[in-house]
């Protein structure tokens, strides 16, 4: 098959995990001539859009911004929380909690690591033992990763929250929300956590290039006592600008368009954009369901209680490349579908279904990787996109 990309017409149904599609509001609010970050006319825009994302984390506590991915988030959080040779736990759930281990080891961290089955997730009973095995506290936080984008697994931060309380650890508990956050229930202050790291290319619904920690009283406590260098995101430098964020030029078009998105998510009720996204998940799994027929691609996660409701990883049949899956989506269709990452590349692909979404836009997007499979020669159950649409019709 040619690997020419030809240009396909109408609007491409982006199903990608993140970045993700960006409501046509946002963009027009994106859309504006420069202005200084110190104008009159912005302060409230910055003031209206940073309450805004304090609402959707549900804390009233401390938040800081930067300009970056994600990954500046993770390198904030941990600089700032913890000294050389601290000790702290990471949960495995797949390749980006194994990236932030990494990231966690290159800064001199101790990283013990809670190993999991990637397609099942980590046992909490296992936590609280660990937990109560470390009668001298040396686990200084406890890292998890709320939504695995990589492996369509979800982990259950009550469930963490409770095991730390059951062991009366004081450990800090540290969650990326770069993909849960805005689709999934998540309440800050409720759940103790004491420094949330998201980004806004998913379910804020913007472009990537701003990220931001949400930090508790108690993680603001272990800042002051924190010793591993920093600069750019240092938390008590940043305390000291009157926007109480940025080292440096704030990114104003984005500030716009983060009012803009978060005013969509107040108008929608964040319980209506949870349940939608739990709907509009479902009916993905459903169609996956069908296709595993036939000794089809099947769901990677295999824990019901673990199923993400952002992104659905799909495992293909043994010999098949999920690369030509999304080739055929993307250049027959004009279907974005997101890859397999680290050690699942070529194994699965992935559907996003978080952020400005709809029912007619997933059903495009499974109907386009039904037809996909079917072009490429993979072998599955016929009729998932039917069972996604009697799903979502009944």
């Amino acid at each position: 098959m040619s690997t020419t990309i030809q240009k396909v017409r109408g609007r491409q149904f982006f199903a990608n995990p993140g970045p993700t599609n960006i409501p046509d509001s946002v963009l027009r609010a994106l859309d504006r001539p420069s202005i200084d970050f110190n104008d009159p006319e912005f302060v409230p825009v910055y003031d209206e859009a940073f309450a805004g994302v304090k609402r959707v984390l549900q804390t009233s506590q401390h938040v800081f911004m930067y300009n970056a991915s994600g990954h500046g988030a993770w390198e904030a959080s941990l600089t700032n929380l913890l000294s050389p040779g601290d000790t702290i736990l990471v949960i495995e759930s797949g390749y980006f909690s194994v990236e932030w281990a990494a990231m966690a080891r290159s800064h001199g961290l101790d990283v013990q690591v809670l190993q999991a089955d990637w397609r099942h997730g980590a046992d909490m009973a296992a936590l609280r033992t660990m937990l109560a095995a470390d009668t001298a506290h040396a686990i200084r936080a406890v890292c998890v990763v709320h939504n695995e984008t990589a492996t369509g697994m979800m982990l259950p931060l009550p469930e963490i929250r409770a095991a730390l309380d059951a062991t009366g650890h004081p450990a800090l508990f540290l969650v990326d929300t770069i993909s849960s956050l805005g689709s999934l229930d998540f309440r800050m202050d409720e759940w103790k956590i004491d420094c949330v790291v998201g980004g806004s290319q998913k379910g804020l619904m913007l472009p990537t290039g701003l990220s931001f920690t949400g930090v508790s009283d108690k993680g603001m406590a272990a800042h002051q006592d924190a010793k591993l260098k920093r600069f750019y995101f240092d938390w008590t430098m940043m305390g000291k600008r009157a926007q109480k964020s940025f080292i440096g030029t704030i990114p104003v078009n984005i500030f716009y368009g983060l009012r803009e998105s978060v005013r969509l998510l107040d108008e929608e009720g964040l319980p209506n954009v949870f349940a939608r996204h739990t709907r509009l998940a479902e009916a993905t799994r459903r169609a996956v369901q069908v296709w595993a027929g036939n000794n089809g691609p099947r769901l990677y996660c295999t824990n019901p209680s673990r199923y993400s409701d952002s992104v659905t990883a799909i495992l293909m049949p043994e010999g098949y490349d999920a690369e030509a899956v999304r080739r055929v989506a993307r250049m027959r269709f004009n279907v974005s579908l997101g890859g397999g990452l680290g050690v699942l590349g070529g194994k699965i692909f992935r559907i996003g279904h978080l952020g400005d979404l709809n029912e007619p836009m997933v059903l495009g997007a499974l109907s386009a990787v039904e037809m996909a499979l079917r072009i490429a020669g993979v072998p599955h159950g016929r009729g998932g996109v039917d069972a996604a649409m009697d799903f979502l019709a009944g």
